[in-house]
């Protein structure tokens, strides 16, 4: 009897592992969304009748599985680009895995240890509100990392209409509700049961798809006509001292044809690869140049000053006159070092350029582009929905460079431009994406893409954005009603658990 338990133990376990696993092909590039609802229908399965442990252990798993074939690109920036040993970039890349499944591994332990009344209470008020509370805690927490958030899966799908009411982290609230009433009707005894949860089921969907006939912004102005320039720099090649010349003119011969029929050109993150105070005859012979064609520049470029030993990854719009925007939310070990008197062991081992940054203020007057003012976002910043919608109302548009030539033909480009699309849903604003080898896009306000480049070519990606004024509820509000909702439900499934286990003492 024991070794049978023991074996179906294993088969559980593996089981929802293989679940785990599976999960990042809901997320781009594969975008089979239905499997973000279906797979953790298994994980949900796992947890009746577990122990605390077990369903933590379960959870643990499950996040092994989607973080470890979701996020595996780690190990080629640390390695191939970061110069790292293979064991040291496999033992970090393990880490951060590790980190992440941790929390759906608290998710398990909590849902059977505060909910340990089994049925549809468990399943429909305490593990979405859980993951969801979780996912949003992930966001912020050791500086944050909400990659593959739920919700980002399910940009192509009705659920994705939440987007401009909950965020990112309600559509994932609403994913694994969905998993609970699929649960709960596979599990009901009675057909009653089964039927009327399923009618819940294909209410919320059909709510959420209606809410797609809803705007809350509007247009102002004419469209503008915008060309994105990747340059297809070799990450490789990019920092070597010689390389500099023959990469602005580059970026330089790709942008001319685009004068007199473009109104905004935008280059990606650090595609002039100088501090500012070392090119700025370039910087002024592009300006003269862009005032005579009435166009506007904006690339980025890093700022700074060697003697007092302060630098920025910034964005420079460069018009009637030229501005910045510096980097907010950097990302931790590739921008710089938290902790350094504990993590000095990570420069030895990694050589990351442009490792020493330091952020710029919350709050900063907006770049105007285009006779517009837009909210600028650089690379990792664009996961953070909080710091896009700071921008707002103000922000007629948005621009988000990148250079996602640190991953490779992985699966990680294809994600960040998966999770542009959600900022803009979210915001109801256009958005360009600029990446030194891919993929660059425009994006409209229904995150949907209106014009894409090719990976790893030098191109120009054209098109045109419409500037819009107005605010959604998300960029009202932010995450906060999602948060106070998933934290009252969280409460109502705790005392509904508690009532019922006095009423069965």
């Amino acid at each position: 009897m024991q070794a049978a338990i023991r074996h179906h133990s294993f088969f559980t376990d593996l089981l929802v592992f293989i679940a785990g696993v599976l999960m990042p092909l809901a997320f781009a590039p594969f975008g089979y969304w239905p499997l973000a609802i279906v797979l953790p229908i298994i994980l949900l399965w796992s947890w009746d009748n577990a122990t605390p442990r077990q369903a933590g252990q379960r959870g643990g798993l499950f996040g092994l599985g989607m973080f470890g074939f979701g996020i595996y690109w780690i190990y080629i920036s640390l390695h191939d680009y970061g110069n790292a040993p293979a064991p040291f970039a496999v033992l970090a890349t393990f880490v951060v895995v590790l980190v992440l499944a941790l929390y759906l591994a608290l998710a398990g332990w909590l849902t059977v240890r505060w909910a340990s009344a089994s049925g549809t209470k468990r399943w429909l008020l305490f593990v979405p509100a859980a993951w969801a509370l979780l996912e949003w805690i992930r966001s912020w927490l050791f500086t944050g990392f909400p990659w593959l958030a739920l919700g980002y899966s399910q940009i192509d799908s009705p659920l994705g209409q939440l987007a401009p009411y909950l965020g990112v982290f309600g559509i994932g609230w609403a994913v694994m509700l969905s998993s609970g009433l699929f649960w709960a009707a596979i599990n009901g005894q009675r057909w009653r049961a089964r039927l009327g949860w399923l009618g819940v089921l294909a209410a919320l969907w059909f709510a959420a798809w209606g809410l797609e006939q809803t705007r809350w912004t509007e247009s102002v102005g004419p469209a503008l006509r915008l060309a994105i320039v990747q340059g297809n720099i070799a990450q490789e090649e990019k920092w070597q001292p010689g390389q500099l010349d023959s990469t602005l003119e580059r970026y330089v011969q790709l942008s001319l044809p685009e004068h007199g029929r473009s109104d905004v050109i935008v280059w990606p993150e650090t595609a002039i690869s100088a501090f500012y105070q070392n090119v700025l005859p370039f910087v002024e012979a592009l300006g003269e140049r862009a005032r005579q064609d009435k166009v506007d520049y904006v690339t980025g470029i890093p700022t700074g000053s060697w003697e007092e030993n302060i630098f920025h990854n910034s964005v420079m719009s460069i018009g009637n006159t030229v501005a910045f925007y510096h980097k907010h939310r950097l990302l931790p070990f590739g921008e710089y070092l938290p902790l350094r008197w504990f993590f000095q062991f990570f420069r030895d081992w990694v050589t990351i350029p442009m490792a020493d940054f330091l952020p710029g203020d919350r709050h900063q007057p907006l770049l105007v582009a285009g006779g517009h003012p837009v909210g600028v976002s650089i690379c990792f910043e664009a996961v953070f929905g909080e710091e896009i919608r700071l921008a707002l109302p103000e922000a007629a548009w948005l621009i988000n460079v990148s250079n996602d030539a640190w991953f490779k033909d992985s699966t990680a480009p294809h994600q960040h431009l998966q999770i542009a699309r959600m900022r803009s849903l979210e915001t109801g604003r256009y958005m360009a994406r600029a990446t030194n080898t891919g993929i660059s896009a425009i994006i409209d306000d229904r995150g949907r893409i209106t014009a894409q480049g090719p990976q790893f070519q030098a191109t120009v990606v054209r098109g045109e954005v419409q500037p819009r004024r107005g605010l959604t509820p998300y960029a009202r509000f932010g995450d906060l009603p999602v948060v106070i909702l998933v934290i009252l439900l969280l409460a109502l499934g705790a005392f509904l658990n508690r009532s019922y286990s006095k009423t069965t003492a």
